[in-house]
């Protein structure tokens, strides 16, 4: 190894366990072992990953680095538990991958001298060895106290990451950024295709990919100003026959989406002052189930 590599355990052998250790193996750390998964493909995956072995999580943090990848939830139950046996010490480095949380679940071991690091990459993973590359600029939002701080932006650069300090009590705030935007794109998208198709329309993600392209490219470059369609030209008519087809479609799951993001759009658009306060009311008033 080259001077000042680090001897990395890795607790949690899902998707971004073992990718993030390979980034790590890649510029000269040396994974020690990793924790099993509930999962046998999830071990599978990382055994192809890593080539590290297995190991209980005990093990793992004889390491210089312990790397925590698990569900959020997790976290601090695990690392409580783990400091009780004694399993951390001074100078030694404990990170987790989650975005939800800052260094606050960490408290333990940092209480027996480690030092804490939160560090979040902003992709989904695959668990596979394709999200080696995706690191690559992808900006990771990084917290730490200050003595940890130049040493998380450090593994952050170095395994190809564009490091943003998020402050502790800004984690949930940043992390529900991301999964509103992320995870309810998803949603909106799989109900959009889904009423393409029973639309008739043949290929309906291919279909839509320009406009979805577009709209999103809009939206990061022009915020709300790139708002087009029916709730920003103020067509209520549009809007009622929308749902009145997702109603006849027996689509009750995106008929409810369709409305709600509806109402928000018509309230955002009025904020940005793209529709007076008689039109935003008109929206609304328009979007209400019927009486009877």
């Amino acid at each position: 190894m080259k001077p000042g590599r680090f001897k990395v355990g890795i607790i949690g052998a899902g998707r971004v366990g073992p990718v993030i250790g390979r980034a790590l193996q890649i510029v000269g750390h040396e994974v020690i072992g990793i924790t099993r998964s509930s999962k046998p493909e999830r071990n599978d995956a990382a055994e192809a990953i890593l080539g590290a072995p297995f190991v209980e999580a005990e093990e793992a943090c004889e390491a210089d680095l312990v790397l925590i990848a698990i569900p959020d939830d997790q976290i601090q139950p695990l690392v409580d538990g783990l400091a009780k046996l004694g399993c951390f010490r001074p100078g030694q480095i404990v990170m987790h991958t989650s975005g939800a949380h800052g260094i606050r679940v960490l408290d333990s071991a940092q209480a027996a001298g480690a030092l804490p690091i939160a560090l979040h990459p902003a992709m989904t993973f695959t668990g596979t060895s394709i999200d080696v590359d995706r690191l690559q600029m992808c900006p990771a939002a990084i917290t730490s106290t200050a003595v940890a701080l130049p040493i998380a932006s450090a593994i952050a650069l170095e395994i190809g990451l564009e490091p943003r300090v998020v402050e502790e009590e800004d984690r949930t705030l940043y992390h529900g950024a991301l999964a509103h935007g992320a995870n309810h794109l998803v949603t909106l998208v799989t109900q959009a295709v889904e009423m393409l198709d029973r639309a008739g329309v043949e290929n309906p993600a291919l279909y839509i990919r320009p406009l979805l392209n577009a709209a999103l490219d809009r939206a990061l470059s022009e915020g709300a100003s790139g708002l087009t369609g029916p709730v920003r030209r103020g067509d209520t008519g549009t809007l009622q026959a929308h749902r009145r087809a997702l109603f006849e479609a027996d689509m009750p799951v995106a008929l409810e989406t369709y409305t709600d993001l509806a109402r928000a759009t018509a309230k955002m658009a009025g904020e940005h002052l793209l529709l007076t306060e008689n039109q935003v009311s008109e929206i609304l008033a328009s979007l209400r189930p019927k009486q009877g």
